[in-house]
């Protein structure tokens, strides 16, 4: 069996071409095409595939958005099967077969999406599945209390990933999904810029009746953070804007409200107060600016409600 590898490379250095030769080292025979999205990268870390013939560049020519980048690098693929692959993941020995040997067996024809086990520097696995979020656990999330009932959370922290077993969600750094079932729903919901783009197709992918499987056999390596890390500003808007809009498109009017209001008056305190006590001054600004981004968004969007069904704000039909 062979699978479309889709890398989205946002100033990634040198972990995109450490990602690419582990496809060329270990995917052999299980690659069909391997196509890299440069999503408007400035540090030239995307230079050195002018000398790869087995790997495609496509040049998006700016910055898409993760989800996005996803559908156009799948759009130039036609395998049954496409792994999106982190530029910090790298594959090991097996990190293909044994997944791809499991999704053509005949008994798990429902099995629409496989994640594997994700290993750190140390060599331990990565709590890397998840649950799908509540109205609940989101609030919670904005008011700390995840710290002291972390089964609030969407992040299953409380399984140590020992073992095989389906689940919700398997994280987007290595996200095998039948071709197929993408295609039918239509791929990754480009409104979320970055985050929860994964969350949503894997709850689309339950409800469409196939099933998440965490496959424990079979590990890859991935260092965490990418290149977020860089702009955490950034990272932050992102991050809160995108729970909005899962809020709205997944959850009850009542529900969502709950979740926004939440995100944008009691977030902000709660990780101020956090800085404040950890003594963490340099963040201030970063969260100062996050929450600001996210208040001109989300001020605009309240605007355009009542003559603009097609917000993001509201739930995709």
């Amino acid at each position: 069996m062979q699978t479309d590898i889709i890398i989205v490379n946002w100033n990634s250095g040198s972990q995109l071409q450490t990602c690419v030769e582990s496809v060329r080292s270990y995917g052999r025979g299980h690659v069909q095409r391997c196509i890299v999205v440069d999503n408007g990268s400035q540090d030239g870390s995307a230079d050195f595939l002018s000398d790869v013939d087995d790997v495609e560049l496509v040049d998006a020519g700016q910055n898409l958005g993760f989800g996005k980048a996803c559908n156009l690098g799948a759009a130039h693929g036609e395998s049954p099967y496409i792994l999106f692959l982190n530029p910090d993941a790298f594959l090991l020995p097996g990190s293909l077969e044994l997944p791809l040997d499991f999704m053509a067996q005949a008994e798990n024809r429902k099995v629409g999406v496989v994640g594997i086990a994700l290993t750190n520097d140390t060599g331990d696995v990565q709590r890397s599945c998840a649950r799908f979020p509540t109205p609940l656990g989101l609030v919670a999330m904005s008011i700390g209390l995840k710290r002291l009932v972390p089964t609030l959370g969407t992040h299953m922290s409380d399984w140590d990933h020992d073992e095989s077993r389906t689940v919700p969600h398997v994280i987007g750094a290595f996200y095998l999904i039948r071709r197929s079932v993408f295609e039918a729903l239509d791929g990754f919901d480009e409104r979320f810029f970055v985050y929860l783009e994964d969350l949503d197709l894997s709850l689309r992918v339950s409800k469409a009746g196939y099933r998440s499987h965490f496959l424990r056999e079979a590990e890859a390596f991935h260092e965490g953070g990418g290149v977020s890390s860089q702009v955490k500003g950034h990272r932050l808007f992102y991050s809160l804007r995108s729970r909005i809009q899962y809020a709205f498109k997944h959850f009850s009017l009542l529900s969502a409200l709950g979740v926004a209001m939440a995100t944008l008056l009691v977030e902000p305190l709660t990780r101020l107060g956090q800085l404040v006590v950890q003594r963490r001054w340099g963040e201030i600004g970063d969260l100062r600016r996050g929450v600001g981004k996210l208040w001109l968004w989300a001020l605009g969007e309240v605007h355009l409600m009542p003559r603009h069904h097609r917000s993001s704000w509201n739930r995709k039909t």
